[in-house]
């Protein structure tokens, strides 16, 4: 259902896109007017039970609801945005007057930026987990590396040790920053330990803890992502320092992409001044009493405010990378005008599903040896997925929702390509009726994505709050018209693959 098809391709009358674009912005708009409408009438309620903060904005409230987005905007006043500023000043002035000495100098920034939040006990930590990596990847058994790295991520969840962990720090959210940090480093040394078991990029012991430890420590990716692969960071640092050079270009790029930042920080920022929605997800009782549309707002907001957190949280770290010649993944593609599953996956963390393919799903056999193979690896790659998340009961559900509908987008999509219901649909629709269909069937995969969304973003209680009054409750008078509303997001994401600005 996500292939670029030559219905996908063919373009419809620009009356009826123009009429499906006023359609989806007008739903946008209004729905999320009527949750900011239910979040004016019940804010002393709200505030009483939630602790909303004093807004930014005079005469509104700000709700701290999102841990994300409150946990790194703290770190951010505090540190992180200094210490990510400290890494673009240095790396520039480097690359000018010392090129060589360009990744022994980030890297030793990344360090002593690590060590000053972390502290010494939290590099420790990472650094044991970096020697017992490196160590058991010189046996080059991609086996034996991954049971030993799962253990490694598995010591996030050991009671004893999260009890000494947090006798370091003084604040919970100092402790947390740890866990992130091992978790994300996780990922890196997994990356590192294959890919030194398929093919060392270096014969040298010595040079290659360097560059595992540059890998590791390099400060814009450190905390939280985006993720790249251990083979493409060596291959872009290595490059010599008089390729790629921006000149002017740089300075122009660093202006457009900060101001876009700051725009989409003031964009995460308006919408919990205006719209209290992680809040009113937490009570159950304004869950079960939201109006209809104030429901379909409340699903928008939550996954579109997590797709703008995203673009901040991603755009800084990937705007210092592109200067110091790497390059990041894709930065998140918008929510509305993802239509499955599968594209969802591939396109919102790019970073993540370049890993996840590269190391879970082509090992594991993939599409190469049938659908069983495939079955399997896709499972395996939404297990581990949830297991690095934490594991959580509704992490579980996500997972398996997710893991359903790739399989029933690709089972649908094996069965319209099959010889003979190709050949009647070929006989009996024309381009633009097969778009239209394709069109159609994406609306209800895009319903169970969001649905899926909103038990990541909310936990179990949401997900079933809103299937409940959605399509057990509301099956013939909520349900069809939010169908209709999702038509028309598709046919805007199917638009928007067919022609990419």
């Amino acid at each position: 259902m996500t292939s670029k098809s030559e219905a996908q391709l063919v373009p419809l009358p620009w009356t009826e896109i123009l009429t499906y674009w006023v359609l989806s912005l007008g739903s946008h708009l209004y729905s999320f007017y009527q949750l900011h409408r239910f979040s004016k009438e019940h804010e002393t309620g709200l505030e009483r039970e939630f602790q909303l903060e004093k807004g930014l904005l005079k005469g509104f409230k700000r709700d701290p609801g999102d841990f994300e987005w409150s946990f790194w905007t703290e770190w951010a006043k505090k540190s992180l945005l200094w210490t990510l500023i400290g890494h673009g000043v240095i790396s520039r002035l480097t690359s000018i007057f010392y090129p060589k000495l360009r990744v022994p100098v980030i890297t030793l920034y990344g360090l002593l930026a690590a060590s000053s939040v972390l502290g010494i006990n939290g590099v420790s930590v990472l650094l044991g987990h970096l020697g017992v990596s490196f160590s058991v990847a010189q046996l080059q058994k991609p086996a034996l590396s991954w049971a030993c790295n799962l253990l490694l991520l598995s010591t996030l969840h050991i009671q004893p040790l999260q009890e000494i962990q947090r006798g370091w720090y003084k604040t919970e959210e100092e402790y947390y920053l740890l866990l992130f940090s091992v978790a994300v480093c996780g990922l890196r040394f997994i990356s590192f330990s294959l890919e030194h078991c398929w093919c060392p990029l270096d014969r040298s012991g010595i040079m290659q803890l360097c560059w595992l430890f540059s890998y590791t420590f390099y400060h814009p990716f450190f905390y939280n992502g985006p993720i790249i692969t251990y083979r493409d960071y060596i291959e872009k640092m290595r490059r010599p320092a008089e390729e790629s050079e921006r000149g002017e270009f740089g300075f122009r790029y660093l202006v457009l992409r900060a101001g876009r930042i700051i725009l989409w920080w003031c964009l995460a920022e308006y919408m919990i001044h205006v719209m209290y929605m992680h809040s009113i997800q937490s009570n159950q009782t304004y869950l079960e009493i939201l109006p209809p549309w104030a429901l379909g707002g409340l699903a928008l907001a939550l996954v579109q405010f997590f797709y703008v957190k995203y673009l901040v949280l991603f755009g800084l770290p990937s705007m210092l990378a592109t200067l110091d010649k790497l390059v990041p993944p894709k930065l998140p593609r918008c929510v509305s005008i993802m239509y499955s599953f599968t594209g969802m996956w591939r396109h919102f963390d790019e970073g993540l599903y370049r890993w996840l393919i590269r190391y879970i799903y082509v090992p594991l056999g993939g599409s190469r040896h049938g659908p069983l193979y495939k079955l399997l690896s896709t499972g395996l790659a939404f297990g581990f997925v949830c297991l690095w998340h934490g594991g959580h009961d509704y992490l579980q559900y996500w997972a398996l929702m997710n893991w359903a509908g790739v399989l029933v987008e690709n089972g649908l999509k094996s069965l319209l390509a099959a010889s003979f219901i190709h050949s009647i649909v070929e006989q009996n629709f024309s381009a633009v009726m097969k778009r239209r269909c394709i069109a159609f069937l994406s609306a209800f995969s895009t319903a169970m994505l969001i649905l899926s969304n909103l038990v990541f973003l909310g936990g179990i209680h949401v997900g079933e709050v809103f299937w409940k009054r959605v399509f057990i409750q509301g099956w013939s008078t909520m349900a069809p018209p939010m169908l209709a509303f999702l038509y028309c997001f598709a046919q805007i994401g199917l638009e928007w693959t067919s022609h990419p600005p």
